[in-house]
């Protein structure tokens, strides 16, 4: 159970780490210059790709197998020099910044001393092909233990006395909304922008219920997306909730103009929370109803991907950087505590706090973890989370 839980709150944010890293311009104008996009970066997120629905299932067997404990291990090598690898590309690049013109950069990665890098990184991601191949193998199978990591919908409540560390981010969000558009857009659109586990969502919901925000907008509206961006569902469920009334209807013609009419002429905000679809036709369909409303009307977004940030803004993206050590222990102790007398929980306050400073500025492995550990207080069982082989992913 703890080594299940560290994995899904823990390796799948690091893993949220390094696609973040293969997608940051200075990695792909690499790949582009070897001309190895295709052949390299593509493969690499596919294998990543493929092995995620096995992580569980593997973090559950390896307690009992060998093998299996010997493949994560193996994983565990290769995916740290991957990561290792895509550092070292951006430390060049920002190296290579500031010895050449911008316009020089692609030629700078083709022409000095960087085909042993792209050597090197080829050998890892055959590696870890070969590796994921082996799921098979080992009869891994998908989706084990996916109820404990199954995201439950959001919404827009929150309870604002449990967030730490945001203050600043709410500020500079807040501000946005209640300022005009900078670039004279009648409907503004901010995206946050963060890895899996950082607090987007939080953040969203801290503004959302900002007395100063609730004053500003007639209408408002909470959509949980995730991953499948389905039009005719997003736009019926803005309608339900700036009408207080359900719809039967699936004709998404007929909710459009049912929306459009509500919006005309009101100012409204919408969040549009875990939003991945990258394509540009879908949200093209999806804000026409939104272009009536008033001006100084605000979507805001909630995504992982740039891409989507680039689709979607009317604004620069608000990047949502990682927690303090001091913040992780907040949320972790309050989590993992309900008690602070006994004489366990001196020596378990030692260990959550190494814990806290594992989780690496992450505000939901903290939160999980620390839920997790809250009935027990067994010093072995916190040992155990602390010692776990998984951490070693995240402090790559």
């Amino acid at each position: 159970m703890a080594a299940e839980v560290v994995g899904g709150a823990v390796l799948s944010s690091f893993l949220a780490v390094l696609f973040d890293r293969m997608a940051k311009p200075e990695v792909v104008k690499f790949f582009e210059g070897k001309k190895l996009d295709d052949k390299l970066l593509g493969r690499l997120k596919t294998a990543l790709l493929a092995v995620k629905p096995v992580l569980n299932d593997a973090e559950k067997k390896q307690i009992r197998d060998p093998d299996v404990k010997e493949w994560l291990d193996e994983l565990n090598d290769a995916v740290y020099h991957a990561d290792d690898l895509f550092d070292e590309i951006a430390t060049r690049a920002r190296t290579a910044a500031k010895e050449v013109p911008k316009n020089s950069l692609s030629t700078y990665f083709i022409n000095s001393h960087d085909g042993d890098l792209a050597s090197r990184t080829e050998v890892v991601i055959d590696k870890i092909e070969s590796i994921v191949k082996y799921k098979d193998v080992l009869k891994l199978e998908e989706g084990v233990g996916k109820k404990l990591s199954d995201k439950i919908p959001s919404t827009s409540l929150v309870e604002a006395s449990d967030v730490v560390g945001r203050d600043n981010d709410k500020e500079v969000i807040v501000n946005l909304l209640l300022s005009d558009d900078e670039s004279g857009n009648k409907i503004s659109v901010i995206p946050i922008v963060g890895m899996g586990g950082i607090g987007k969502t939080t953040l969203a919901q801290l503004v959302y219920d900002d007395d100063r925000v609730k004053r500003r907008f007639n209408l408002k509206a909470w959509v949980c997306v995730s991953e499948e961006l389905d039009v005719l569902k997003v736009t019926k469920t803005v309608l339900e909730a700036v009408t207080s009334s359900s719809r039967d209807t699936e004709d998404l013609n007929v909710i459009q103009l049912n929306l459009k009419e509500w919006l005309t002429g009101n100012k409204f905000l919408i969040v549009l929370d875990d939003v991945w679809n990258e394509n540009y036709d879908n949200w093209d369909n999806l804000r026409r109803p939104f272009n009536y409303g008033a001006e100084g009307s605000k979507i805001i977004v909630t995504t992982r991907s740039r891409k989507v940030a680039s689709i979607m803004q009317t604004t620069p993206p608000h990047h949502l950087e990682h927690l303090s050590e001091d913040d992780c222990w907040l949320i972790f102790s309050k989590h993992a505590f309900c008690f602070s007398n006994s004489n366990e929980y001196h020596v378990l306050e030692r260990i959550g706090r190494e814990i806290a400073k594992k989780c690496g500025g992450l505000p939901l492995a903290a939160k999980t973890l620390g839920g997790l550990l809250r009935s027990k207080s067994d010093v072995e069982e916190w040992n155990s989370i602390l010692n776990s082989y998984i951490w070693s992913l995240s402090e790559g």
